[in-house]
């Protein structure tokens, strides 16, 4: 049983953090990966920055071309996590888009994916067609987990799919805005995630985008196995007190 999986057993109203590789230093990758750990995260998700995230607000956005312009790159980011084993034990996710995954070999990143003890990845703009057609063996070769992401336009055949398709979670965007926009509960939203339930779906389902605050994180636990912070995390980190500001974050959520 791989380590998603047996999270998703064990634990309930999980907290899954996001931050970008390489922000706000170069070298502070595995040290937050560190302090999440030890400050109470249930699962990381490191960002590999991209010059075009399409999906991302204006804080990861920030953040993203930060480490680019300070030289992070994928083959950068794998000599940096050689060792995250040694020091974290929770799941970790690498979440980026399409394109430097291609340029580095879809094979070649699943391979050192595994090298590393990376647990799966969110692509968002890899097509499910594609996946499954090119890249599903490769995923599977070396025992990753694809996390597909769904709006509330997503059509009930198509959730159906990805849940067939999946072996982890079903990643639920709160709606089709970008990244760092507060989560609005209403009707609407109500009713897309009563819809989801309705599906019975055979993956744990997390909720993300728009998750800033221990209330807003309580209410989308109402609705899914957990829930994930992205932009209100990176906004917080700071250059000179990069542990201090991930302790000071966290304890609002794991006091």
């Amino acid at each position: 049983m791989n380590r998603i999986n047996k999270l998703f057993q064990e634990k309930k109203n999980i907290l899954s953090i996001y931050y970008t590789a390489g922000y706000p230093n170069l070298g502070d990758t595995v040290a937050i990966a560190e302090e999440l750990e030890r400050s109470g995260a249930d699962l990381l998700e490191i960002g590999f920055p991209y010059s075009d995230p399409v999906a991302d607000g204006p804080v990861i956005q920030a953040s993203s071309k930060s480490a680019l312009d300070a030289g992070m790159t994928l083959k950068l980011l794998f000599e940096q996590l050689k060792d995250l084993r040694k020091t974290v034990s929770i799941p970790v996710l690498l979440m980026g888009y399409v394109n430097p995954l291609l340029q580095y070999g879809v094979a070649n990143f699943c391979k050192s994916c595994a090298e590393v003890g990376v647990d799966g990845c969110i692509v968002p703009d890899l097509p499910m067609a594609e996946y499954e057609e090119f890249y599903e063996k490769d995923f599977k070769q070396y025992d990753l987990t694809n996390i597909f992401l769904v709006t509330p336009q997503t059509a009930p055949e198509r959730i159906q799919k990805i849940d067939s398709l999946s072996n982890g979670f079903i990643y639920l965007l709160s709606s089709s805005a970008t990244t760092g926009q507060n989560l609005q509960v209403s009707e609407g939203t109500e009713a897309y995630f009563s819809r989801i339930a309705a599906l019975k779906l055979k993956n744990p389902t997390m909720i993300g985008f728009g998750i800033s605050s221990k209330e807003t994180f309580d209410k989308a636990c109402q609705y899914a196995n957990g829930a994930i912070i992205g932009s209100a995390f990176v906004k917080n980190l700071k250059a000179d007190d990069v542990s201090g500001s991930v302790k000071e974050f966290m304890k609002t959520f794991k006091p």
